[in-house]
């Protein structure tokens, strides 16, 4: 029988790069299979505390074992931004488009382009606390190319490829990405239970 994991998220994207990341071991439940419409608060500073914070809500108001997850954008000439702000670096309303334009127009001119997507994932399981992560290195290109993915896929080029994420589709970006990652951590720490 298949574990059931409550993946606290509401964004369908990440939902779906999880669930084929996990494949057919265990049944991933999202916030809306479980009836949790709540926007979840992430006021933590870092993306430790985030992901831990989605978890520990789930797990407190619905009592399922959960995981939660925060990914950052940390680009090398920003002293490690937009980081644990990468959703809402242009505001508070998740624009993707808006949040490339300000990174973009922030690196203009600056040759030291480097950055690495990281991903952490707070797994709360039987009472206990753990957590797993992934990242990436790459570069953070001129102009956006590439329409597959979501938020800065389109201008991040991941070291050892000459496509971005948005170009590379996503059977590539689900097997190297920092999210892929992270979740295959995860999934070899919860066969081995």
């Amino acid at each position: 029988m298949k574990r059931k994991l409550v993946f606290a998220t509401n964004n369908a994207h990440k939902l779906e790069e999880v669930k084929e990341v996990v494949g057919e071991n265990f049944d991933i439940l999202s916030l809306k299979d479980i009836g949790c419409y709540e926007d979840i608060e992430e006021p933590g500073e870092t993306l430790e505390e985030n992901a831990l914070i989605k978890a520990c809500y789930v797990k407190e108001k619905y009592g399922y074992d959960c995981f939660g997850d925060d990914t950052g954008l940390e680009v090398d000439a920003l002293n490690g931004a937009p980081g644990v702000y990468s959703a809402r670096y242009a505001g508070g309303d998740h624009d993707a488009k808006a949040n490339m334009k300000k990174l973009l127009k922030e690196l203009d001119g600056i040759t030291n382009r480097k950055a690495q997507f990281r991903s952490v994932i707070a797994l709360i399981l039987d009472g206990k606390e753990y957590m797993f992560e992934g990242k990436i290195e790459g570069v953070i290109i001129t102009e956006e190319k590439g329409s597959a993915g979501f938020g800065y896929d389109p201008i991040f080029q991941p070291d050892g490829y000459t496509e971005t994420f948005a170009q590379l589709g996503m059977d590539v970006k689900n097997n190297i990405s920092h999210r892929a990652l992270a979740t295959k951590a995860l999934c070899e720490f919860l066969k081995k239970i």
